[in-house]
């Protein structure tokens, strides 16, 4: 039974199902909108707005329009079956008809009755209003014109008025609950509203103008938390991590000399800046992004040579057992000669062959250790871990990596990414790093050229393998399933069938497949056969977009092209133009390519530019999916939009770093430090957080 009481003792934070009205029905249809306690009813924003203000006099109406007007009922019609009922109506300038698909419209509606309307205007034997929305007029101002409507998210069993009519009701009793947590000097200083004011205004907008105030004043605020969070994550690691410098030795000096090419000056660069982390006597915490091709290996190789030559040992973890395995055998061919033990740990790895690795890596003998998510298990145990290195960070989550961090005392990391960032997202996401980025390719990098066909021209496709395999040369063709079965959909082209198809249609041409479910033996040794020479066509899944590096595949096939990510087309793309020859990607569509995939199409033929190509993905699919942060919440804001309020985001890092720089602790502001450890505190693991 709700009371008073029951009203007096309810908190921001407490259930919907408090509300009067909100039963077990309508709050979990709240649920499926996100939307669980009374806070997020007040948080609970407009998708877009109806500005109602403008009365249309009925001899202005044109098809096509949505429109407010005000008017008399003259006459009404409510004919039996299905035929609609119907009303006569006039403002005193002209009459036109409304009509309504509900038999029940006469219990509300009578001649005489001056109503409000709100619809479109269609032409049908005459212009008419279809199904309007309407409301009697009283003495009371009218609700449904004359004023700017927020329209919101819905779901199944709530009526947009039910859910206006319970954003109003829930204002209207606990609005005043709504503390503004933000430094007072800060709002003084850029005449921002309050938050309250800013509140209302975005639930009942009274101008454009006076809606962008409040708009931006609600952005600053989520922008401010998180980068006063990530600061005070950064700030609070910086202080608990005082280690021993890290620095470059015989090793490092034998391997640079041994280099037969010289390095472009964004790895001399990107090398210069992690030495120079190293060797402080803080751990250095720094993201390392690049394109596809542009030498990260090399650089984060840098780096595990000067943990070798300082007596520590150095982890590289990668998100999949090919990738690891790519890695490991990298580093074997390139450390084996300064004698330096390379390790390969994956959950694969067989009971007598982990024990000894398990070993030697507790023993201090294996320096350097590559593995997958095997290396976070509880008995993989460091001798002296100075260094961890984790490779496509994105895959593993923003902060997935403590784990592995837990396992030395206060190593230094750094995390790579072939997935470039926009710079909005290195600094909403990643801002507790430090950033080194490769922007430019090494010499000799041939430019990959890009087209896309359709299935009809298979055939000019099937020519064009023919004749690269006659090359000597070898080909990628890429499918978005592995078996038909997969996800219901037949429309789908999977490995195993056309594997079985190509093999029929290109007779001679050595065609050999590859997923992610085979066994890692069966992978590792695919992927030796297709890098020696042995296979010609490699059919698989997206498996292979990171870790296959053969200079002598020069065709790049994906099948039903639109089914894959920005990201994705673009690593898969960079698998080829590692050689000489040049290399052709060859966009396949689909039977039913969808308007958003056809869109992805013409960005990967327009665009080679990793960064560009990244800005593109995140107009398109959103931040949390583009660099894996969705499940932490980080990104998940309620106005801030990364793409739009990137100016927004530098003045809330500015104003946060200048905040904590003269009050490291928030000690002035107890508000603002308790809204952030509730909101993000476990989820940035901040000081003070269970």
């Amino acid at each position: 039974m709700w009371d008073k009481t029951t009203h007096d003792r309810v908190e921001l934070n407490s259930s919907v199902r408090y509300l009067r009205g909100v039963g077990e029905r309508r709050a979990e249809a709240l649920a499926r909108l996100g939307v669980l306690t009374i806070e997020d009813i007040l948080l609970f924003f407009p998708r877009r707005y109806e500005d109602r203000r403008r009365l249309t006099p009925l001899d202005e109406l044109r098809p096509g329009e949505s429109v407010c007007a005000v008017a008399e009922v003259l006459a009404l019609a409510i004919p039996e079956g299905p035929a609609p009922a119907s009303a006569l109506l006039s403002d005193g300038r002209a009459a036109v008809r409304a009509v309504w698909f509900n038999p029940h419209i006469g219990r509300v509606l009578k001649p005489g009755v001056r109503v409000a309307l709100f619809g479109r205007v269609e032409y049908y034997n005459g212009i008419q209003l279809s199904n309007p929305e309407f409301e009697v007029l009283t003495d009371q101002p009218p609700q449904l014109v004359g004023r700017i409507i927020p329209i919101y998210p819905a779901a199944a069993s709530l009526s947009q008025k039910r859910i206006q009519s319970l954003v109003d009701d829930v204002f209207k009793t606990y609005g005043d609950r709504l503390v503004d947590v933000l430094p007072a000097k800060i709002r003084k200083k850029y005449g921002m509203k309050g938050f309250r004011e800013a509140v209302h205004e975005l639930h009942h907008p009274s101008d454009a103008r006076s809606w962008v105030k409040a708009r931006n004043r609600l952005a600053f605020d989520e922008l401010f938390l998180l980068q006063a969070g990530l600061l005070l994550r950064r700030a609070s690691a910086s202080a608990q991590r005082s280690v021993r410098s890290l620095s470059t030795g015989k090793h490092f000096e034998q391997f640079m000399k041994s280099l037969p090419f010289p390095l472009t000056r964004a790895q001399t660069r990107a090398i210069e800046e992690i030495l120079e982390a190293m060797r402080g006597m803080r751990a250095m915490n720094r993201l390392l992004q690049g394109d596809v091709g542009s030498g990260k290996t090399l650089v984060a190789l840098a780096a595990v040579l000067a943990a070798v030559d300082s007596g520590a040992q150095a982890v590289l973890m990668a998100p999949t057992g090919i990738l690891a395995q790519q890695h490991y055998m990298t580093l074997h061919r390139l450390l084996a000669p300064l004698g330096i033990c390379v390790g390969l740990l994956t959950g694969s790895l067989r009971a007598e062959e982990r024990r000894t690795l398990l070993a030697d890596l507790q023993a201090g003998e294996l320096q350097v250790l590559v593995g997958t998510h095997a290396v976070f298990a509880e008995k993989v145990s460091f001798a002296d871990l100075g260094l961890v290195v984790v490779d496509e960070q994105h895959r593993f989550g923003v902060l997935q990596k403590n784990a592995l961090i837990a396992k030395g005392t206060a190593p230094h990391v750094l995390v790579m990414t072939a997935t470039p960032i926009p710079r909005t997202l290195v600094l909403s996401v990643y801002g507790d790093l430090d950033v080194s980025v490769l922007d430019e390719l090494p010499p000799g990098r041939k430019p990959v050229r890009t087209l896309s066909m359709k299935p009809e021209e298979e055939g000019a496709l099937l020519t064009l393998i023919r004749t690269r395999v006659c090359l000597g040369q070898q080909v990628y063709w890429v499918c978005p399933l592995i078996e038909d079965s997969e996800e219901g959909r037949a429309d789908l082209s999977s490995v195993s069938s056309c594997c079985e198809r190509l093999a029929k249609l290109l007779p001679g041409v050595r065609i050999e497949m590859l997923h992610g479910r085979l066994p890692m033996e069966e992978k590792i040794a695919a992927m030796r056969r297709f890098a020696e020479g042995e296979i010609d066509l490699l059919v698989a899944t997206a498996v292979i977009e990171v870790g296959m590096d053969v200079p002598n595949a020069t065709l790049m096939v994906i099948e039903d092209a639109g089914q894959f990510g920005l990201a994705q087309l673009h690593q898969l793309r960079g698998r080829v133009g590692r050689g000489e020859a040049e290399s052709l990607c060859v966009l396949l569509e689909g039977q039913e390519t969808t308007p958003e995939g056809r869109e992805r199409i013409e960005a990967m033929l327009h665009l080679s530019d990793g960064f560009a190509l990244a800005e593109a993905d995140l107009k398109q699919r959103g931040p949390g999916e583009v660099c894996g942060v969705r499940q932490h919440g980080v990104t998940d804001f309620r106005v801030a939009n990364l793409m739009r309020d990137h100016k927004i985001l530098d003045l809330a890092r500015r104003e946060a770093q200048s905040l904590l720089r003269e009050d490291p602790a928030l000690d002035t502001e107890p508000l603002f430090r308790a809204a952030l450890m509730r909101r993000l505190g476990k989820t940035l693991q901040l000081a003070g957080t269970a």
